[in-house]
């Protein structure tokens, strides 16, 4: 039987203590945002929905890095296994507790599927971003949706859960970052492929793999400020 999906909220207390082991979309993910990701040596790095600030960790020569997510257990989760990490913060992605214009790199990564109306994150990622930052917004792929794939995770115990989640097309993240003054200038479709052929060995599903080979799973977006 399906998982039940539960409120983002509640899947990711769930889901933080083991929320930094990799999957499919998650190396696929990671590849794509820093890819359209400029150089941040001295610039200011925000990321918008950091869960347990993983990604913020190992960023080298940024000038401010901080993190923001909804979920208080994920940032402990962080801070316990990264004392002297980045800046965290716990707060919703629609309403940030920050200064407008303070942010030359914006990220809101596998976010915006939780968020039901896309024109509230958007207005939020503009406001704290400075003239000419790049914001960069990675959503869960609307085919992947579309092919039956959902959000799903395994908890400590070995249950699977299902996150809620929001399809949006490619067009609904352009027009909602358009309203808030955005213009896109890159984009990436991430796709099933050789990067992710050892997750699908290991579970012993190759036959899944050939059959999803060239889906895509990630949607990655490079607006300008």
């Amino acid at each position: 039987m399906e998982p039940f999906p539960l409120p983002a909220r509640d899947a990711y207390r769930l889901w933080a203590p083991c929320y930094e082991v990799e999957n499919a979309v998650t190396v696929l993910e990671d590849r794509a945002a820093r890819d359209l990701t400029p150089p941040l040596a001295g610039r200011a790095l925000l990321d918008a929905g950091c869960g347990t600030g993983r990604r913020i960790a190992g960023v080298q020569g940024a000038g401010l890095v901080v993190g923001v997510d909804l979920v208080p257990g994920m940032l402990a989760t962080g801070r316990a296994r990264r004392p002297a990490g980045p800046l965290l913060a716990a707060a919703d992605v629609t309403a940030l507790p920050l200064r407008g214009v303070s942010f030359d790199v914006v990220w809101c990564r596998l976010v915006a599927g939780h968020v039901r109306a896309l024109e509230a994150l958007y207005r939020e990622l503009a406001r704290v971003a400075r003239p000419g930052a790049a914001i960069v917004v990675t959503d869960f792929h609307p085919a992947a949706s579309r092919a039956g794939h959902r959000r799903t995770f395994r908890d400590e115990q070995g249950n699977v859960w299902a996150v809620e989640h929001h399809a949006h097309d490619p067009e609904d993240h352009g027009r909602a970052a358009a309203a808030a003054g955005l213009v896109l200038d890159a984009r990436t479709d991430a796709v099933v492929g050789p990067e992710v052929r050892p997750f699908y060995e290991r579970a012993g599903a190759l036959d899944r793999y050939e059959a999803q080979r060239g889906l895509p799973l990630v949607l990655a977006l490079r607006f300008r400020r």
